[in-house]
């Protein structure tokens, strides 16, 4: 594909009432009133709503999605409208209206319209996704706005409240103008066009809301309209998500692969049938390629209608080009609702998660090991951090990938995460769900094993001996990542495991009555502990030499005056080097993960033997530790955003400049799109920037393992 890369200011002419186009040279919002958000279209302040809200993601995936310039938007765009029967015309307003690319934004220019309402409520029960003939009255609305022979050019359209989405393409012929379903747009010769779902070549990468929006959806519509349980549910749409992802692989090339559905195929009962057969069958491809994955039981049992409402919703997207992190978002989320534990021990917060992995900085050839992997987080993040340090050193951080980028990109995480990416975890769904994310991220399965962590390397399950020769202890280990299970509800007694830990944390600890030092009893051992307890000694031990960890951890064993806890901060001290310490608030764990406890992210740099030889001879020198204190996350108990403010309340707003791929009369252009947006209220990101500038005043502590077998070798 050819590509360029210009700024165009084309101006614009808003006809009857319709908003100018949004213009560089425009001045810029700076602060946003109570209720007010920045428009995606014009840049301008405006006040949000319900409708609003749909209306500023569908415009955004325009342009992110379908390449759709925002210049050659408009919103609530005037067009007149015949009542039928009526002598008489009446205007009406598009919600957003799409014209020809550089033309005036006049009625003979308009090519596209959308109708946004808003999001319907939620209650206990999953909103049921409509089909079009049960939708006729909405789209009756949209039909008038498309007009009929007055309006040649409009041949596209689109309803939608965020839940339900409807296409339709006028065909204007001998005998009058006639309405078709379409599951999509397609792609408009001449001018800026959406990706048809028919053609592989012109599949689109998605936004990241929108991908949710989509994954949502698809589960919804199983749920609903299936009449199966959330967690059937979720299975069913995650053999599917695994297709969709083989198939991109296996036909990446050869234009046409078997995970599609044509523009009308999905209306019609034959074509739905096809859909099905096709479907099912690389299904049973993928069980054979996968037997590690799925099990020869392991069916799809959706309707023709359910799985051809799947394929459409998921066929346009090329998610094996789309960003890492858009599509970490939007899984993470699904599997979050379906799989999290009564108390959201499988769920860490992306923004505690994007702080860990940022601080302990994973090299390209370095393995990095979640031992409590539950939904996968870690090792999402892993990856999106290396494809961002990648493009950082290339200079195109921000910029959309190139098909090039995107092919050696992807093999790079595909190499990785098939050498050096593990995951382990004691419940099977887990490892199932999180070997699905990865192969959604990387195109791999990676290594996730169904194992006990804290039993290793001992164990029945069936993880234990291929983890064995991947991460012995002490031995390969890099970077450990993880937010253990914790709490005094859910301890650990069996003696099979505790016995590995007697040598260390597994004690009972108490007070010498002369000195008041902590010390171990001769005559009793403990017959359960805490689990973040035990994880602390085995993260520390399964790391080597210089290995670097990041666990989570609740606040009382960092601060407790018990001997107990005492003790186990002594064994950090002599085993690790403390590289820092972040306090996170509440909020942090309530809204995601359902757990109102405070918590630490505890970072630390495992010693070498003679290292710990030091500590014990007391002459390990001094060194300075880095400790920081979120106080905001972004979010309040609720769920709802934070955002910073001035002084008379008003929320603070900055300007960003957005690198897009648009199409341009039939060529990808790549264009700055100045955008404003309020300033989220998150000390996390904050906190990485200062932690980077205190490692260049003071460099981590101890022996840099790495340079010091380089200078061996």
């Amino acid at each position: 594909m050819e590509e360029l890369t210009l700024d165009l200011d084309i101006p614009q002419q808003p006809e009857d009432g319709a908003e100018p186009a949004a213009d560089e040279t425009q001045p810029q919002v700076t602060a946003l009133e109570e209720g007010q958000i920045v428009d995606y279209i014009t840049g301008k302040a405006i006040k949000e709503t319900p409708k609003e809200k749909v209306r500023q993601r569908i415009a955004r995936a325009l342009v992110h999605e379908h390449g759709i310039d925002p210049h050659d938007m408009a919103r609530d765009f005037s067009v007149t409208v015949s009542e039928e029967g009526a002598p008489r015309k009446r205007s009406k307003k598009a919600d957003i209206a799409i014209f020809e690319s550089e033309k005036p934004h006049t009625t003979a220019n308009l090519r596209r319209v959308v109708v946004c309402k808003p999001e319907p409520k939620r209650g206990k029960n999953v909103v049921k996704i409509r089909e079009p003939e049960q939708a006729e009255k909405d789209l009756a609305e949209l039909q008038e706005l498309m007009g009929n022979e007055d309006r040649p050019k409009c041949v596209d359209g689109m309803w939608t409240d965020g839940v339900d989405f409807f296409f339709l393409k006028k065909v204007v012929g001998d005998f009058g103008v006639t309405f078709e379903d379409r599951s999509d747009w397609e792609v408009a010769d001449g001018t800026i066009g959406s990706r048809t779902v028919a053609s592989h070549q012109r599949l689109r990468q998605a936004d990241p809301e929108m991908l949710k929006i989509a994954f949502r959806r698809c589960h919804n519509y199983i749920h609903g309209n299936e009449g199966m349980p959330k967690d059937a549910a979720f299975w069913q749409f995650l053999y599917l998500l695994f297709s969709k992802m083989y198939d991109e692989r296996v036909s990446r090339g050869t234009g046409r692969g078997r995970f599609r559905t044509g523009l009308k195929e999905m209306f019609d009962k034959d074509g739905r049938a096809a859909i099905s057969t096709r479907v099912k069958e690389l299904f049973e491809d993928v069980k054979t390629e996968y037997k590690g994955v799925f099990k020869p039981s392991d069916e799809i049992t959706l309707s023709d209608r359910a799985l051809a409402f799947i394929v459409s919703e998921l066929a346009p997207y090329d998610l094996t080009g789309t960003d890492v992190d858009a599509k970490g978002i939007a899984y993470q989320e699904l599997v979050g609702t379906n799989l999290r534990g009564d108390r959201g021990q499988y769920f860490t917060p992306r923004g505690a998660v994007n702080l860990m992995v940022e601080i302990l900085d994973p090299q390209e050839d370095e393995t990095v090991l979640d031992p409590t992997c539950g939904t996968g987080g870690f090792l999402q993040a892993t990856l999106k951090h290396l494809r961002d340090s990648w493009k950082k050193e290339a200079g195109t951080f921000g910029f959309p990938d190139t098909d090039e980028e995107r092919e050696r990109y992807g093999d790079r995480l595909k190499a990785y995460a098939e050498k050096y990416l593990v995951g382990a975890d004691f419940d099977p769904f887990l490892v199932r769900a999180t070997t699905m994310a990865i192969m959604t991220l990387a195109q791999t399965t990676g290594n996730v094993f169904h194992m006990d962590s804290l039993a290793f390397p001992r164990g029945h399950l069936a993880g234990v001996e291929p983890a064995k020769k991947v991460i012995p202890l002490g031995e390969t280990v890099d970077v450990l990542l993880t937010n253990p299970p914790f709490g005094a509800d859910i301890p650990v007694s069996d003696e099979s495991v505790l016995g590995s830990f007697r040598d260390g944390i597994a004690k009972s600890w108490g007070r010498n009555k002369e000195t008041g030092e902590v010390e171990a009893s001769s005559t009793s051992t403990p017959t359960s502990m805490a689990p973040e307890q035990l994880f602390i000694q085995r993260a520390i031990e399964w790391v080597k030499p210089g290995g670097r960890i990041g666990i989570v951890l609740p606040n009382g064993i960092l601060s407790n005056p018990g001997p107990t806890d005492e003790a186990i901060r002594r064994y950090i001290l002599e085993h690790c080097w403390v590289l820092a310490s972040v306090e996170l608030p509440v909020e942090t764990f309530v809204v995601d993960a359902n757990v109102n406890i405070l918590t630490t992210l505890l970072f630390l740099k495992r010693k070498t033997e003679q290292e710990v030889r030091n500590y014990w001879m007391g002459t390990e020198k001094p060194y300075p530790v880095f400790m920081a204190v979120a106080e905001k996350v972004g979010f309040d108990r609720r769920g709802n955003e934070l955002y910073k403010r001035e002084p008379n309340g008003d929320i603070i707003v900055e300007t960003e400049v957005v690198m897009e791929r648009l199409r341009i009369r039939g060529k990808e252009v790549t264009r700055p799109l100045k955008r404003s947006k309020p300033v989220i209220d998150n000390d996390l990101p904050v906190i990485a920037e200062k932690y980077w500038e205190f490692r260049a005043k003071h460099p981590v502590p101890g022996v840099d393992v790495r340079k010091a077998a380089g200078a061996g070798a």
